[in-house]
């Protein structure tokens, strides 16, 4: 994946913007699908944009705040299944 780097305020070299991907991605654990900096003098400010990211929904069951139930051993399992859920009457 190629990162689309821009630099306003100034000029970096490409060693320069190649170490601040490398430190997006280790900071980050992936590479930014744009990084923009802004030169001011000895100082930078950068920008990075990852992209939209999945939401993944996230639930209270049995006292425990879950995304899925893939990881509950079988009595937890069990006391999900048998629970009661309540309606709400009109």
């Amino acid at each position: 994946m190629a990162c689309t780097v821009n630099v306003t305020g100034g000029a970096l070299e490409q060693q320069e913007i190649d170490a601040y991907i490398a430190r997006a991605k280790e900071k980050f654990g992936r590479e930014p699908f744009g990084i923009d900096i802004k030169v001011d003098g000895e100082f930078v400010e950068l920008s990075y944009d990852f992209g939209s990211q999945p939401f993944q929904r996230i639930r209270r069951i049995t006292g425990y705040l879950v995304g899925t139930l893939d990881r509950f051993n079988n009595g937890k399992r069990a006391e999900e299944h048998d629970r009661v859920k309540h309606e709400i009457s009109a």
